[in-house]
């Protein structure tokens, strides 16, 4: 159903966009950057967050981490992760496969700036084995993102 609710977000709002789908998982950053060729960095991680009683969204580089410290001062409260029951049903989309398109409910989402090093990222399609390519600004367009700076590289720099 996951993988039907993002081919219907993407036939909708983007039609020009396909979802390559693998016979292998893709669920791991590490598996996704392996199977489609790319740098572990380009792989648009989908992290799914708690502010209190809202869920959000926060979309980041493959190998980015979430600071508290910055989620705190962006979001006004530190942001808390998500089970992985709650994650599926609150995004319709199972983990390994979650990304912000087709979304079981509208949910708040954000692109941290880790993902404005590349030309190219590669999100989930709302399947362990399924993907799409497009510009990180293209990403939050569709989604209607908001751009924040709440992740570190893993150099311990800021991604912003």
């Amino acid at each position: 159903m996951s993988l039907e609710s993002v081919r219907a977000f993407l036939g909708a709002h983007a039609p020009d966009l396909a979802i390559v789908e693998l016979p292998v998982s893709t669920a791991t950053v590490a598996e996704a950057a392996a199977a489609h060729g790319a740098a572990p960095e380009q792989i648009a991680k989908t992290i799914s967050l708690r502010l209190g009683e809202q869920v959000v969204l926060v979309v980041a580089a493959g190998t980015a981490r979430l600071d508290n410290r910055k989620g705190k001062a962006v979001f006004g409260q530190k942001p808390r992760m998500l089970d992985r029951a709650d994650v599926e049903e609150l995004t319709g989309h199972p983990v390994g496969g979650v990304c912000p398109f087709g979304l079981k409910q509208a949910l708040p989402v954000y692109c941290d700036m880790s993902l404005r090093a590349f030309d190219e990222v590669i999100p989930a399609a709302g399947a362990i084995n399924s993907a799409v390519r497009l510009s990180p600004e293209r990403l939050a367009t569709l989604t209607g993102a908001q751009w924040v700076d709440v992740c570190q590289t893993p150099d311990g720099q800021s991604a912003g």
